[in-house]
């Protein structure tokens, strides 16, 4: 099995910044891409920021610019930096990873979410 732990969520002004971390553990082989979503209230969950393990990145529109991500490999972490946050940016945001596993094959999982919340 394999768990991701977020942190780092919390409530932050306009203009404000935010770091989020995701630590995966368990029976990892090798971890593919990570990457965070988010989801407010009443929409779908969508992609925010991903990162290959060769370290190339996607991100959403409306964060490029703001958002930066980047992992460590070696710790099996992916971090997601916030900055001039907006309060369109409020939602609940979702560590993901693509692992391959020693005894499972390859999948994709997901941490429990973190809030985020941008106040105006």
């Amino acid at each position: 099995q394999v768990q991701l732990v977020e942190s780092g969520g919390g409530l932050v002004q306009t203009g404000g910044s935010l770091r989020l971390s995701c630590a995966a553990s368990g029976s990892i082989r090798r971890i593919n891409a990570m990457g965070w979503y988010r989801q407010a209230p009443g929409k779908q969950r969508d992609l925010v920021a991903a990162i290959t393990s060769g370290g190339s990145t996607n991100y959403k529109d409306s964060v490029k610019g703001r958002f930066t991500v980047s992992r460590d490999n070696a710790k099996n972490t992916v971090l997601l930096q916030m900055t001039s946050l907006k309060p369109e940016d409020t939602a609940v945001y979702y560590c993901n990873a693509d692992v391959t596993t020693r005894a499972a094959g390859t999948g994709a999982y997901w941490g429990q979410g973190t809030q985020v919340t941008v106040s105006s």
